[in-house]
């Protein structure tokens, strides 16, 4: 693991993983673009840990423009207009909440489309010192929830403002 991966594992403990689980479980569809999907459909499928679940047996989404096909079973390719197709899936999807997955890039095309609902944000104790920005203008949100974890993240969940 580069030491650019390391927020991925620092504050890592049960009740965070058992937080996070439950949160991936809950979503009605996954949500990601090309370059997470690829990265995803070569890892989840043949994992058995506890995200294995949600991950394989959830709908997935995958918003690109140039990907025409994939491996990963039960996922959609949605090409055109991100807005257009997150209205639409907000519309029509049944049970569950429309998780995303990702990049600041494709959490910044989420954000401008003016369309979420709900930030669900994990900070890790770790400071990289460098990093890109998701929100790129300010926004009102209103907190929620706040879960201290026992290895030191801290969960956040807003409601967003559009």
């Amino acid at each position: 693991m580069c030491s650019s991966d390391l927020w991925i594992t620092a504050g890592s403990s049960d009740d965070a993983v058992g937080w996070s689980v439950e949160t991936a479980s809950d979503a009605g569809a996954h949500l990601m673009g090309a370059t997470t999907y690829a990265a995803m459909a070569g890892h989840w499928p043949s994992d058995t840990g506890p995200f294995a679940k949600p991950m394989n047996e959830i709908p997935k989404i995958v918003f690109s423009n140039s990907l025409t096909s994939a491996d990963w079973d039960d996922t959609t390719i949605v090409a055109g207009d991100l807005a257009d197709a997150v209205t639409r899936l907000k519309r029509d999807r049944f049970g569950g909440y429309l998780l995303a997955h990702g990049g600041a890039r494709f959490a910044r095309s989420l954000i401008e489309t003016g369309l979420i609902d709900e930030y669900r944000l994990t900070v890790h104790p770790v400071i990289l010192g460098a990093g890109e920005r998701i929100f790129q203008t300010p926004h009102t949100i209103t907190p929620v929830s706040t879960t201290v974890f026992s290895g030191g993240a801290v969960a956040h969940v807003f409601a967003a403002h559009p």
